[in-house]
């Protein structure tokens, strides 16, 4: 009995803690402190979503290489574990898809973070598996929170050196944790949406009358919507297409008006200056949004700075959890990126190659033609070697 009589008074203070809940949820002051009026994710906005899977696109097209510090310079190494990192690190995804999957979850849904899982088997790298950010988290150590933490992925905890954390933007406590850029962009994505909003209603509004009919208010039949019909049916609907309207002169007066436009709400300029501001918090040009026209400094400059910093962040995180040689490092090809002519990429080349810089097969491979066995270095017959340059013979004295 007294068994029966614990477990009822368990009950009810249950239900009585649920009670008490549910309505703190539901009131008035919850509403508008859980449920924020008017919040968007940061992937729902066009805009920054496109931003981002241009950013990430554009890193996922370029080569990884496995350079080597050598005494004659870096040079590349292709072998397995280059082919590993830079074609086929995740079975059942390509390069291209598993790369955009990494930066997109480390520039939105990961705000700042993104993880990666190695597999090895045997002691030979298996697969680099990415990891959606719903299933991480990141919990401080108890001892030193600012400097030791871990990782737990689908609620098994891992140690941050088995795994490879890429951070973006650290927070400013905890700095081994990443920041995002949700902060600066919350409110411009609100911005954004509410604008498209705005416009969405307006052009489906049937408040654009383009004439006002002037009437006698004083007349009872106008006073129902029956005889505004009857009115409209008399005077305003010509039997024939084209024939002028034959009203009453104290009766009615007609006047044509120009409806609003989106130009005169000024929705186009609040919309481009919101564009352009989100093109500069993530670091893209605003012609990638649609705003503004190409400019190839501008492009260049974009891969210079912000995709170089990204790729700097990946490049080391894998370098420093991936390569054991002390001498090995990974590299991404950003040069592929850069907008270069043709023509002026040739001309650099033939200016290097009549130097004895490059040679023939070099040349064709920047051009993205076969070699041909032209594995020679030329250089024209008056570059002579710097400590010949006085024994030229235009500048020896000669006797007759």
């Amino acid at each position: 009995m007294a068994k029966r009589r614990s477990y009822k008074r368990r009950t009810n203070e249950t239900e009585a803690k649920a009670k008490s809940n549910v309505a703190f949820l539901l009131s008035d002051a919850a509403k508008d402190l859980f449920c924020i009026p008017g919040y968007i994710r940061l992937d729902k906005c066009p805009e920054i979503a496109a931003g981002v899977q241009r950013i990430a696109e554009l890193i996922a097209s370029m080569t990884i290489h496995l350079m080597s510090n050598t005494d004659e310079g870096d040079v590349r190494i292709i072998n397995e574990l280059s082919r590993k990192i830079d074609i086929e690190p995740m079975p059942n995804m390509t390069r291209m898809t598993w790369m955009q999957a990494i930066v997109k979850t480390l520039l939105l849904d990961g705000e700042g973070n993104s993880v990666v899982i190695p597999h090895t088997r045997k002691g030979y790298l298996e697969s680099l598996e990415p990891i959606s950010a719903d299933r991480v988290s990141f919990t401080p150590e108890a001892k030193n929170p600012y400097r030791d933490y871990k990782v737990r992925i689908d609620g098994k905890e891992r140690d941050p050196e088995s795994v490879l954390h890429f951070v973006y933007n650290p927070d400013r406590s905890y700095l081994w944790k990443g920041s995002g850029l949700h902060i600066p962009l919350m409110q411009l994505a609100r911005s954004l949406k509410q604008s498209q909003v705005t416009k969405d209603g307006f052009l489906s509004s049937e408040w654009k009358p383009s004439l006002i009919v002037r009437v006698d208010g004083l007349t009872d039949e106008f006073s129902t919507p029956a005889g505004r019909k009857k009115l409209a049916d008399q005077y305003l609907q010509p039997s024939q297409p084209g024939e002028p309207w034959i009203v009453p002169a104290d009766l009615l007066e007609v006047q044509q008006v120009k409806p609003l436009t989106l130009q005169d709400l000024a929705i186009d300029q609040t919309t481009q200056l919101d564009k352009k501001t989100v093109a500069a918090l993530i670091g893209c040009p605003p012609f990638l949004l649609g705003v503004g026209e190409y400019k190839k400094e501008e492009w260049n400059h974009f891969i210079q700075t912000k995709i170089r910093t990204i790729v700097t962040i990946l490049a080391q995180e894998m370098t420093k959890k991936l390569i054991l040689s002390d001498s090995w490092y990974l590299r991404f090809n950003i040069w592929s990126l850069l907008d270069y002519d043709i023509r002026q990429i040739s001309d650099v080349l033939l200016a290097g190659s009549d130097r004895g810089f490059i040679n023939g097969d070099e040349w064709r491979d920047r051009l993205n033609m076969p070699p041909a066995g032209l594995k020679e270095y030329r250089v024209l017959e008056n570059y002579i070697p710097w400590d010949m340059a006085g024994a030229q013979k235009k500048l020896k004295q000669t006797e007759e």
